[in-house]
């Protein structure tokens, strides 16, 4: 029996469920594997060789390789995760998401402390705007 999965209408949101979590299993794992200084400098030194030690898709390892955080997201990455490409890259949380958006880290800052962004049209692909 297939789970119903309302939340799959919400749009530019993709929920780090029992689905996702299996696709990105290998991704994650890479991803934590960061947290060890000796990794870090290892995939610094050969990003495309240290990957190619993980069972990851071409696509995932395609994804890392260009810092796309919502393709690496689709793929199965869990956000927090994937932080530590981040970190291990020298950039704060807020510079992240700011890419994952289009917007500089400045414009990202102050659209959320403005409020964040409107719910007008993000409530669900169906919604009319």
């Amino acid at each position: 029996m297939a789970l119903d999965k309302p939340y799959l209408d919400v749009p530019g949101t993709t929920v780090f469920d029992a689905d996702q979590s299996r696709k990105g299993y290998w991704l994650n794992q890479f991803c934590m594997s960061l947290m060890k200084a000796e990794n870090r400098t290892r995939f610094k030194a050969n990003e495309r060789a240290y990957l190619d030690e993980w069972a990851m898709t071409e696509e995932q390892k395609l994804g890392v390789l260009s810092r796309d955080l919502n393709r690496c997201i689709a793929l199965g990455g869990n956000i927090y995760f994937l932080a530590k490409i981040g970190a291990t890259d020298g950039k704060s949380f807020q510079q992240m998401a700011g890419s994952m958006t289009g917007m500089s880290e400045e414009e990202y800052r102050n659209m959320m402390i403005g409020g964040g962004r409107s719910v007008e049209g993000n409530r669900s692909i169906g919604e009319k705007k």
